[in-house]
C-alpha cells in the first residue's frame, strides 16, 4: 500500500505565506508526476499545481507567480510553497501522485492524501 501525507496546513492573514509539505510512503518502485488540488466548499477539486519527475512544472492561473512546487526525490516529498496568500485560496489541499508499485509490473497508479485546511483570514 501507499501513503500520502501532507502537513503544512493552517490559519494564515490575507499576504501571509504558507508551505504544505506531503511524503509518500509504502510500496513505491516509482513516482512520476506529483501535485497539488484543492478544494473550496461548495465547489468542485481543481487542479493547483503539478510537477513531473523531472522538475517541469504547470499552475493554475490563479496562483501563478505566488506558489511554488517543488519535490525531493529521495525523499518521496512534494512541496507547496504559497506566498501572498487571498482569501480566495482557502480551501482543503490535496496531494496527488502517480505511483508506480512494482518493478515487474509497470502500471502506475493515482494516489490522493488525506488533504490539509489552508484558510487565509484576518
Amino acid at each position: 500500500q501507499v501513503q500520502l501525507v501532507e502537513s503544512g496546513g493552517g490559519l494564515v492573514q490575507p499576504g501571509g505565506s504558507l508551505r504544505l509539505s506531503c511524503a509518500a510512503s509504502g510500496r513505491i518502485f516509482s513516482i512520476y508526476g506529483m501535485g497539488w488540488y484543492r478544494q473550496a466548499p461548495g465547489t468542485q477539486r481543481e487542479l493547483v499545481a503539478v510537477i513531473t519527475s523531472g522538475g517541469s512544472t504547470n499552475y493554475a492561473d490563479s496562483v501563478k507567480g505566488r506558489f511554488t512546487i517543488s519535490r525531493d526525490n529521495a525523499k518521496n516529498t512534494v512541496y507547496l510553497q504559497m506566498n501572498s496568500l487571498k482569501p480566495e485560496d482557502t480551501a482543503v489541499y490535496y496531494c496527488n501522485g502517480n505511483i508506480r508499485t512494482s518493478a515487474t509490473m509497470p502500471s502506475s497508479y493515482s494516489y490522493w492524501g488525506q488533504g490539509t485546511q489552508v484558510t487565509v483570514s484576518s
